[in-house]
């Protein structure tokens, strides 16, 4: 009995000192953890931003005059080339009117004519005859006066029918007057003034005539461009009033991506810059590059409007289609990347990362991080080159603690396996125990 409980006891002393052994390796054993290097590589930096598409141009196009549809040439969808005839209104009204001016150009170039081929101007010609006529009457009222004027020293004539002759020679003295100064103010202008006066009656005409003849042009509607009839609204005998669109014509070999940029973002967005557009609905891509950034920002958005411009082949981006759009602002060569994973909260804010040196031992290290790409973001101060940091069990590890770096796939080993429920555990060993004396 005695050699048993002493057997006991030895047992008992070999268990505690197992669970002594076991719970200072528990305290002692490094921390696994998994690492990665800190590599060199080119980085982008990238404003993200949902947009919409619209085409790179776009023309309503309106009649300039008012009136009912004759027919039309396209319809909806189809494709159409610059100048190409549209649609042709009723003109029948201004035919008319452009045949009339003609008579009035026609009229006024022989009038024209006959002022260049005659020597003296007719009117000229009738104010010099007015002039003898006029010259004519005022000599006989004058003979009448001086008669009249000896018959009363005579007396052999009233007073009153001298008077009168007086008055009549007065009249005719007057008139006389004006007949001259019109004969001379038609000769001070001369012939080039009647030269003038025709030749300006030709321009009129002429100008009436045009106009009329670009009404009846205003009645075909044609293309301003090449493109696609997206809209038309009219039919055939419907009024086609101006400033009312008879048509809609969209290029969309190319199409525009609008974005709104918060205007943070913005600054850093110039025209020429790259950029990636992806289809909201598919997973396909397609290149542009920036051509407008807005000198404005929305006052109730705070956002900055940036169009990105790509090509359109075989027109497969839809107009009005929802789009996501990367655009490429930085490219930065050279660039320290680690993983996104090693990248923990400083202790007093900001970031930090574990680096493990040649012994195995954590540094724990303050950073300032930069362009994030994918999985990989650039940390600008903190880490050199090719040094480890840790990615998988950085977190509760202390500065200058040791670690254990394992495989990221390596199995793991009995040490990093969890142990087994102590009560089950307490009952192999106390096994294990009792079997020790019975073999000796």
């Amino acid at each position: 009995m005695k050699k048993y409980l002493s057997l006991l006891g030895a047992a008992g002393l070999i268990l505690c000192s197992g669970c002594s052994k076991k719970q200072e390796a528990d305290v002692e054993a490094p921390a696994p953890v998994q690492v990665a290097a800190v590599t060199e590589d080119t980085v982008r930096r990238t404003i993200n931003a949902d947009g919409t598409l619209f085409p790179v141009d776009q023309w309503n196009v309106m009649p300039k005059i008012t009136a009912p549809v004759q027919r039309f040439l396209v319809n909806r969808g189809d494709q159409v080339k610059k100048d190409q005839l549209l649609a042709v209104l009723e003109n029948k009204d201004l035919v008319a009117t452009v045949a009339a001016n003609k008579g009035q150009v026609d009229q006024a170039q022989a009038n024209l004519q006959n002022t260049e081929m005659a020597s003296i101007p007719e009117s000229i010609v009738k104010a010099q005859t007015d002039v003898e006529s006029d010259q004519e009457q005022f000599e006989a009222a004058k003979k009448v006066l001086d008669s009249r004027q000896q018959l009363l020293k005579e007396g052999a004539l009233s007073r009153k029918l001298v008077d009168d002759a007086g008055v009549l020679y007065a009249q005719a003295k007057a008139q006389l007057a004006t007949a001259k100064e019109h004969l001379r103010a038609l000769q001070a202008a001369g012939k080039q003034a009647q030269m003038a006066q025709a030749q300006a009656q030709v321009i009129s005409a002429q100008g009436n005539l045009h106009s009329a003849e670009a009404q009846v042009a205003y009645s075909e509607v044609r293309s301003p461009g090449a493109g696609i009839v997206s809209d038309r609204p009219l039919y055939a005998g419907d009024i086609a009033a101006t400033g009312t669109p008879l048509l809609v014509v969209m290029d969309v070999s190319r199409v525009v991506a609008r974005l709104n940029v918060p205007a943070a973002d913005a600054t850093g967005i110039k025209a020429g810059q790259p950029a990636t557009v992806s289809l909201a609905d598919t997973a396909q891509q397609v290149q542009g590059k920036v051509t407008v950034v807005s000198p404005a920002t929305d006052l109730n958005s705070s956002t900055v409007q940036v169009w990105v411009q790509m090509d359109n082949p075989g027109r497969a981006l839809k107009v009005g289609a929802a789009v996501h759009v990367s655009i490429v602002t930085e490219t930065i060569k050279n660039a320290m990347l680690v993983p996104v994973a090693a990248i923990l909260p400083g202790e007093t804010g900001g970031t930090a990362v574990l680096v493990i040196d040649s012994q195995s031992t954590a540094h724990r290290r303050d950073v300032k991080l930069g362009v994030r790409q994918g999985d990989k973001v650039q940390v600008l101060t903190g880490v050199m080159p090719r040094e480890d940091v840790v990615i998988v069990g950085g977190l509760g590890v202390d500065d200058k603690a040791k670690v254990r770096v394992v495989e990221a796939n390596a199995p793991e080993t009995e040490e990093d396996q969890p142990e087994a429920d102590s009560s089950e555990k307490d009952a192999k060993d106390q096994k294990k125990d009792e079997a020790k004396p019975k073999q000796k």
